[in-house]
Formats: C-alpha cells, sequence, structure tokens
C-alpha cells in the first residue's frame, strides 16, 4: 500500500510539473511586466526604435501587457543577449539582437553566449551603415581620407558601438577592401559618441541611417560621408554609395526581437504578429518618422534561415578581431 500511494505522489507531483508551464503561458502577458532589453546605451538606434515599439506592441498584445525597456549597454551587446539567454523562457523577457555583431561576436571569442541560445521572433528594420563626419573635417572626401591612411596607417580614428557591431565590421571590410588601416574607438552606443563626433573627438564615426538622421540630419556640425551599401538609399539621397567609390562593400544593422531558446512557441508566435501588426500600424510609422524606411520585418524562422551564410561572410575577419 505504502509503494502504491507513493507512485501516485510522484505521478501528482510530474503532473503538476508539467502543468505550471501551460499555467503561465496561459497567463502570459498579464501577470507582470515584460522587459524589453536593449544592449547599448540610450539615445541610440536601438534604444529609440524599442522604446517607439513599446507602446504600440503592448496594444497588438491586448490584455494588461505591459513592456519596459531595460538598457544593458557594454561588449558591443554581448551583455545583454547573454542575459536574454540566461533568462526564464516565460515570456517575461525578451530584446533587441544586432546583427552583425550577434552572429559574430561568439565567432572570435569566448562569449557568454552563443547564438543557439536565443530564438529569434522577429527582425524590425533593415539598417544601412554610414560614415559620419564633422563638416570641418580635414579630408572630406572618401579618396582623401583613403589617402591620408595609406600615408599613415591608424592615423585617424573611427567611432562605433563597440567592437564586432556592424559599425567596426564597416570600418574592417573598408580596411580590407582598401588596404588601409583606421583606429576603432569602441563605445556603448551611438548615443554615446555623438557628442565626440559633433565636439571633434574623434576623427569619424559608422552609424547607421536611422541613428544618423535622428542624431546628425538637422546638425550644423556633421554630416555624412557616404552609405556602405551598393547603392545609394531614398531617404539619404544625396549622399553617396560606398560603390559609386569604388568598393563594393555592404554592411547594415539587422536589428530585431529574440528571447530564450525554450520559448514557448505559441508566445513566441503571438509576439511576433503583434510587432508584424506595429510594423504596418500607421501610427507607428508616422511616430518612428524618418526611420520608417528601414523598416523590415521579417519572421523569427525566416531570420534565422536567413543568417545561416553570415558565418562564412565574417569568418576573415576572425583573425582581426584576435590581433
Amino acid at each position: 500500500m505504502k509503494v502504491i500511494f507513493t507512485k501516485w505522489l510522484v505521478v501528482l507531483w510530474l503532473a503538476l510539473l508539467g502543468a505550471f508551464p501551460v499555467a503561465s503561458s496561459a497567463a502570459w502577458p498579464d501577470d507582470q511586466t515584460i522587459e524589453l532589453i536593449v544592449g547599448f546605451a540610450p539615445g541610440g538606434g536601438t534604444d529609440l526604435m524599442a522604446r517607439a515599439l513599446v507602446p504600440f506592441v503592448e496594444k497588438k498584445l491586448g490584455g494588461k501587457a505591459r513592456i519596459v525597456v531595460v538598457n544593458k549597454p557594454g561588449a558591443g551587446g554581448e551583455i545583454s543577449s547573454a542575459y536574454i539567454a540566461r533568462s526564464k523562457p516565460d515570456g517575461y523577457t525578451v530584446g533587441f539582437v544586432n546583427v552583425p555583431g550577434f552572429v559574430f561576436i561568439p565567432m572570435y571569442k569566448q562569449s557568454a553566449y552563443q547564438t543557439s541560445d536565443l530564438k529569434l521572433i522577429a527582425r524590425v528594420v533593415d539598417d544601412p551603415a554610414v560614415l559620419v563626419m564633422h563638416k570641418k573635417s580635414k579630408y572630406r572626401t572618401f579618396p582623401e581620407l583613403l589617402a591620408a591612411l595609406k600615408n599613415d596607417p591608424g592615423s585617424l580614428s573611427f567611432a562605433t558601438s563597440g567592437r564586432g557591431t556592424s559599425g567596426h565590421q564597416a570600418l574592417l571590410k573598408i580596411e580590407q577592401a582598401a588596404g588601409v588601416k583606421g583606429t576603432d574607438i569602441a563605445f556603448k552606443g551611438a548615443g554615446d559618441f555623438k557628442s565626440a563626433v559633433i565636439g571633434g573627438h574623434v576623427d569619424y564615426a559608422f552609424s547607421s541611417i536611422g541613428e544618423f538622421l535622428t542624431g546628425y540630419a538637422d546638425s550644423d556640425t556633421a554630416t555624412a560621408m557616404l552609405v556602405v551599401n551598393p547603392t545609394r538609399v531614398a531617404v539619404i539621397k544625396d549622399v553617396p554609395s560606398i560603390k559609386e567609390l569604388g568598393f563594393d562593400v555592404r554592411v547594415s544593422s539587422e536589428r530585431g526581437i529574440a528571447a530564450p531558446k525554450a520559448l514557448p512557441q505559441n508566445i513566441a508566435d503571438r509576439l511576433q504578429k503583434a510587432i508584424q501588426d506595429t510594423l504596418t500600424d500607421p501610427e507607428f510609422l508616422k511616430t518612428i518618422k524618418n526611420d520608417a524606411p528601414l523598416v523590415a520585418f521579417m519572421p523569427g524562422a525566416e531570420w534565422t534561415k536567413s543568417l545561416e551564410s553570415m558565418p562564412a561572410e565574417l569568418q576573415p575577419f576572425v583573425s582581426k578581431m584576435r590581433e
């Protein structure tokens, strides 16, 4: 009798264990506030997009959904990606990942996460890199800049949002294509290095188009030299593409939402749908203004598939990161 009773206790215990995830999943997102993690300092492109998304995604989720942006800057996004990966997969901790950095960081060092530790929910934007300069820069054209670096390698500084990020990738790819060497100055986000550019404390900066439009487009002191893209981009149509200047290089910041790998699919699907609905909402597009042309929704599974070829593309730069 005691053995039978013990077996029933085990069965009941296992049943209860199985019931908790179901109950939690059913209650989402009404139980508690959702943390939306951003791996860069406030004021940059990722942070601004996150804060613009919040009220609309809350509305699309319905019920008592509440979302708060939490900044965890540092290490080019590694800190935030690791935090997301290690969080409880209950839908209450999700966050932005920034490609190519998200893919690249685990390739060149023993990182605190692997890309397989996270589930991609949805891509939000595809935002090409742009080279920003002070309007009084000594070298104001790309050929002049390259000539200066060939004559004196490392003599010019380039602000980026951190090693391995899209801005740093832009510098690495230009160095490789043009046979030059610059000096990378890593910040915790585009919001952090804006004052350095305007104040002339760095020679140049690699930003994204969205960050440029938000931070510099109306500036009396900074302007864009080129877009790191094969073609011009309509939203800044007067800025030449790097291909026009002789180099076939493209670097873009793909930003989107990810969650812990074990997030239940029903929550992932619901969140993906809320993001998709937000990105097609005319009121949201009006809110983000100049960023609207950069919106590029892609479902999580499709985005994951599209990134499969990226490690091969980034492999030539692994050794440079280890120098």
